[in-house]
Order: structure tokens, then C-alpha cells, then sequence
């Protein structure tokens, strides 16, 4: 079976697995480690606080330094209100594209991961493939800390990080960093013809929504590889109250913020901690009972340029790509950095296709993927 047959095999297998952040991804992870066992490749999981879920790391090749780790996330957004035309778990071929959930963001970067692991024990490969494939990336790259801690503890270090996130296999140098929060207010209820004897949480909510708004209609300019160039804020989840008449007890939101430095955050951060800490003892000078508390639920650095880095030098000669690109969106590859672990975005499909209805990829972009993976294998048997 040729590569392209089997990456589609294992797409297939990938996608249909229901990985949505809300749900185990334990199912895939056994199916990577069966693949992976059924070969002699040992397989390392790294679970979460439960166990409901898993990273999984494996070393193909020899265990010695300066190996490249390909790195993708097992899960996907929901597909909950899409007007999708077929099953989103069901890999659909409509001649070049193919269609499906986690098709390009990133199941295709995994299967030709995986396709390519025969490839990679039959060459005289002298620096291994380091496979890592994490959870919970699309809710705050949750799970890739406890295994970049792994792979730095038990592995030996490897040269560079390809992060498959969507690019059209072009080399994506910057992301930016993220960081979300929940957003809880609490006010007290009473007849809604009553306003005074109460405090709606829905109204006072809608006080701290509009700065968000307000710093998030600025877009900011300078010197930035990305676009927009400076920080976005945006409010993705509201919810609150009772019915019409009803001031609200509670209401919550949920927003994130993306910022192309660490500064911009800590200081935008620290203006809607200000703000909420003011609301809050506006709000239990009237409800005592009532308040607001922000909590971070996540935070996700941002990818650096590094134009000299083995991961950018190795991605640049694999493609032959040498522009200079950046990603609004956050990624995996930027606690990789931090790490000390030099990192690069590069991996199939669009990322305009992602999280959309009717999830694509061009199966041109597949074949593009199994040039590089053996270029790849090539280069590493040098």
C-alpha cells in the first residue's frame, strides 16, 4: 500500500474518532499505541489529572540526540449547530478534497505521521522521529506542558519541532500567545418592575463585556509580522439569568486574548482585573452576597521568530519555503520555545478550513505532506 493509501487509512481511523476537547481522547491514543506496539515501538502516555486523558509520546529510530519531534493535538472544536452535508465522523472523498472533522486541523498532519513510520524503520535513519501527540490544545493547549516536561525528562534532546498545525506546508515562523478567562457574576434576584431590591448579573456582566469590546475594536499598529498586528479580544461564550422578569442571579462569559507580546497581555490583564475588582465592590455595596471573580483558565505563550533556528534551517530546506511568515492564531510550538526546544509551524491544509462545517483538506496538500515526511526520513539518515 503506498503512503497516500495509507495515510488516508489512517485518516479515516483518526477521523471517526469523536475527540471534541469535552470528550476522552483515549480511544484514538490506544489505537495510535496498537499501530505503534504492532511495529516494537515503545509508547509513553503522559495523562491528565483523572485519567480521562492522554498525551502520547514515541521515539522512532534511535534514542540519541538531536532527533525531530512531529507534533500534533488529538482533538478537535464541536461540530454542535453546523450545518454540516455529511458526517463529520465519516471521512467523505469528494475527488480533491476530502472531508471530515480534524481533516485539517490536524488529523491529516498525524495519519502521515503515522503512514510514515514503516518508512522511517526501514531507513538507516541516524537521529530518531519523535512522535507527540497531545490533548486539549484547542481549550488552552492544557495538555502539552505535563508532555513537553516528559519529553525533556526522558528523552534525549531533540533538534527542532515541527508543530503540523495547518499552514499549507508553508513554514510559519511567529504565533501569537493566548490567554483565556471565565468571567462570573453574581447579583441578587428580585421582580424585574423592582430593580432597586435586586441586582441583575446580567447587567452588571454587560459593564466589563463592553471593555472587552472596546479593547478589542482596537487593533493596534507597529512593526508586527501578524495580522492584525497587535492584541484582539473577543467574547465567545455568554451565558446568564432566568427569565425576562427576573433580575438575574448570575450570568458568566467567557473571552480570550491574543497578543503578539507577553507585555501587552500582562498589562491588558491587569486593566480588566481593575476594572472587575472595582465592579465587584460596587456590586456588595448593594448585594453582599454578590461579587465578580475572574479566573484564567488558560495561557499559552507566543512563538518567536528565529530565523537561525535548527527547526526554521530544517523546515526551510524540507519545503524550500523562506518567507517570513506569522500565525494570529496560538499553538503548541510556543511552550516548545520556552522549553528550550527550538520550534517551527508547518503542516497541512488551511487553516480558513478549520473549525468550520464541512471541515476540508486539498488532497494535493496531502501529497505535499508525504514529500516532506520523506525528505524528512531522507534527511535524517544522512
Amino acid at each position: 500500500m503506498s503512503e497516500i493509501a495509507t495515510t488516508l487509512d489512517i485518516l479515516a481511523r483518526l477521523v471517526a474518532f469523536d475527540t471534541t476537547s469535552r470528550n476522552s481522547n483515549l480511544a484514538l491514543i490506544e489505537w495510535v499505541e496498537a499501530f505503534l506496539g504492532k511495529r516494537g515501538i515503545a509508547t509513553h502516555r503522559v495523562a491528565n489529572a483523572d485519567g480521562s486523558k492522554a498525551n502520547l509520546y514515541a521515539c522512532v529510530g534511535p534514542s540519541v540526540e538531536g532527533g525531530v519531534v512531529l507534533s500534533g493535538h488529538t482533538d478537535v472544536v464541536p461540530v454542535d449547530g453546523q450545518p454540516w452535508t455529511s458526517d463529520p465522523w465519516t471521512l467523505t472523498d469528494r475527488g480533491e478534497k476530502l472531508y471530515g472533522r480534524g481533516t485539517a486541523d490536524m488529523k491529516t498532519f498525524l495519519a502521515l505521521a503515522l503512514a510514515h513510520v514503516d518508512e522511517a524503520l526501514a531507513a538507516p535513519i541516524k537521529r530518531p522521529l519523535l512522535l507527540a501527540f497531545s490533548y486539549d490544545e484547542e481549550i488552552g493547549c492544557l495538555g502539552a506542558p505535563a508532555l513537553i516536561e516528559e519529553i525533556g525528562r526522558i528523552a534525549p534532546k531533540p533538534a527542532a519541532v515541527i508543530v503540523g498545525e495547518p499552514t499549507s506546508m508553508k513554514v510559519v515562523s511567529a504565533h501569537k500567545g493566548v490567554r483565556s478567562f471565565l468571567v462570573e457574576v453574581t447579583g441578587r434576584e428580585a421582580h424585574s418592575s423592582l430593580p432597586d431590591q435586586g441586582v441583575s448579573a446580567v447587567m452588571e456582566a454587560l459593564k466589563l463585556m463592553q471593555l472587552v469590546a472596546e479593547i478589542g475594536a482596537k487593533r493596534g499598529e507597529g512593526d508586527t509580522p501578524f495580522n492584525p498586528p497587535g492584541p484582539t479580544m473577543t467574547i465567545g461564550k455568554v451565558d446568564g439569568g432566568t427569565a425576562s422578569n427576573i433580575l438575574a442571579r448570575r450570568c458568566e462569559f467567557v473571552f480570550d486574548l491574543r497578543t503578539p507580546t507577553i507585555d501587552q497581555a500582562e498589562a491588558i490583564e491587569a486593566r480588566v482585573r481593575e476594572a472587575a475588582a472595582a465592579l465587584d465592590a460596587e456590586i456588595k455595596a448593594r448585594a453582599p452576597e454578590g461579587g465578580v471573580r475572574v479566573t484564567r483558565r488558560s495561557n499559552t505563550p507566543g512563538l518567536e521568530v528565529a530565523r537561525e533556528s535548527p527547526a526554521e534551517t530544517l523546515a526551510r530546506a524540507l519545503t524550500g519555503d523562506n518567507d517570513t511568515r506569522a500565525a494570529s492564531y496560538a499553538a503548541e510550538a510556543g511552550l516548545f520555545q520556552r522549553a528550550g526546544m527550538a520550534a517551527v509551524l508547518c503542516g497541512p491544509g488551511s487553516i480558513e478550513q478549520a473549525h468550520q462545517p464541512d471541515e476540508w483538506i486539498e488532497r494535493t496538500q496531502m501529497e505535499e505532506g508525504a514529500r516532506f515526511m520523506k525528505a524528512l526520513i531522507e534527511r535524517l539518515s544522512r
